[in-house]
């Protein structure tokens, strides 16, 4: 009765939704800026330059270099960055254009209106739709956005879940063997999406064939496995692996093939770090290169002690979604270590995992997920996934910038126009007030963020978007 209720308030509510005018969130659009006295943090990992000048010029990066002997251009609109930095605008691999909650396996209808816009304000310049419900929606989205008519990231649209026939929800497609995977490939490859994603009751046959296909099309496959391992999936020639370690079932004593066990992430917890199965595994898939994606602000949701939503980023959900995330959160909070979802154990092993994996040479990259009970919200979630490479994993935060733009650009193949600031790539660029080296959290701090040389306010952005998740 209550999931009905719900339901009947957002649907409701989304009768009366007055939508901003794009052009408010539009901070500057001058044909050249430049940047001055900025600190540069630029992507490739390599130590942050301070008293740097940044010139813009027809939407890509036309000089940078010491504030000193970077000329800028007569006429130029002058920021000046003293206390700010700027890094590369994000390149996120696990986004959605959907939001879930408690209510799952039921998927809020499609936020096609509100999850662009504030993607762009968490810094993210492009994404990949990592799995759809309504992959239509996503492909017209993108579009749109391409053409000006909306304002967005770059979307690389994932197909429909490739799932088995054992799917824990009516709402995705169930496989009805290899034959159905290709074919399912090649449809949605021939109506424009661009990259596909395997999932949890997927066979190895089912998964083999879906690779095929999807590597006919020049297209890339993910996957978030169960039913497969991950050297089961490396072996079969998948290119990416979802959540980093947090879903591999590798570990799980007596895992039969094609069958999800009990007890994934129960193995992460109790696994031995230095044992010769984890270096195996680390080695077969750096040796395969296959990419990992990191996602730890959605298993962070699950851990009890950790932190819930900001105010701000509850005010961008609808009352009926908020009350359903603080009801959540709060027995989350009370729930004793043996009943959580996730232990503070699984967490921090998955996470030394995902730094192990990257020591041995192994492209991991970052992405947000905005699944779970509704507890990553786009416009928070890139900031948070940041935090947590830094505050859980111990990278380096020219390090995390690094797994949250470049690596991700190496992967889409983009890398030569975007990923990080170098004169002549595109001027996708994230401004932070502080400085994110003394205290990471200083990302929270992002007035704006540019996509293609044009600047766009996020406070106005925010502003607009105060109650409009879960309308549309």
């Amino acid at each position: 009765m209550k999931r009905t209720l719900v339901l009947l308030v957002v649907m409701l509510a989304s009768l009366s939704i007055a939508h901003a005018d794009p052009k408010d969130w539009v901070a500057y659009k001058q044909p050249v800026i430049a940047f001055t006295h900025a600190m540069i943090i630029d992507g490739t990992g390599a130590a942050p330059k301070v008293d740097q000048t940044l010139v813009i010029e027809k939407g890509r990066i036309a000089a940078l270099g010491p504030t000193a002997t970077t000329k800028i251009p007569t006429g130029a609109t002058v920021i000046d960055a003293h206390g700010k930095t700027l890094l590369p605008g994000f390149v996120m691999m696990h986004e959605h254009l959907f939001y879930t909650t408690r209510l799952s396996p039921y998927f809020i209808t499609p936020m096609s209106y509100s999850f662009p816009p504030l993607y762009l304000a968490g810094g993210e310049t492009t994404i990949r739709t990592t799995g759809s419900m309504t992959p239509y929606v996503d492909l017209n989205v993108r579009d749109d956005i391409n053409a000006g008519k909306r304002i967005g990231p770059d979307i690389d649209v994932t197909g429909p879940y490739l799932n088995g026939k054992d799917g824990f929800t009516e709402d995705l497609a169930r496989l009805a063997g290899p034959a159905d995977a290709t074919r399912t490939v090649n449809y949605w490859a021939d109506e424009g999406v661009t990259s596909f994603k395997a999932y949890m009751q997927i066979t190895r046959a089912e998964l083999k064939a879906a690779i095929v296909a999807a590597h006919a099309h020049h297209d890339k496959i993910t996957g978030h496995l169960c039913s497969v391992t991950f050297r089961e999936a490396a072996d079969l020639g998948i290119d990416n692996l979802e959540h980093g370690f947090f879903v591999a079932t590798d570990f799980v004593k007596d895992k039969q093939p094609d069958q999800c066990p009990k007890g994934g992430t129960e193995s992460i917890a109790s696994l031995d770090m230095n044992s010769p199965q984890v270096k195996s595994l680390i080695e077969l898939l750096v040796a395969r290169h296959v990419a990992l994606t990191s996602t730890l602000g959605v298993f962070e949701t699950f851990v009890p002690g950790r932190p819930g939503l900001s105010q701000a980023a509850l005010d961008l959900l609808n009352p009926a979604l908020r009350d359903l995330y603080e009801t959540t959160w709060k027995k989350v909070q009370a729930m004793p270590a043996s009943r959580a979802k996730m232990t503070r154990a699984e967490f921090a092993n998955a996470t030394r995992l995902e730094k192990r994996f990257v020591e041995a040479g192994g492209l991991l990259m970052g992405g947000s997920d905005p699944t779970g009970y509704g507890g990553v919200i786009p416009g928070f979630s890139s900031k948070r996934q940041i935090e947590l490479l830094v505050q859980a994993d111990g990278f380096t935060f020219p390090q995390a910038v690094k797994i949250m733009s470049l690596n991700a650009a190496k992967f889409e193949g983009r890398d030569k126009d975007i990923g990080s600031l170098s004169a002549g790539k595109r001027a996708d660029i994230v401004v932070i007030d502080g400085d994110p080296l003394k205290d990471v959290s200083a990302v929270e701090h992002m007035p704006l963020v540019f996509k293609d040389g044009v600047g766009y306010d996020t406070a106005a952005i925010f502003k607009s978007m105060r109650g409009q998740i879960g309308m549309n």
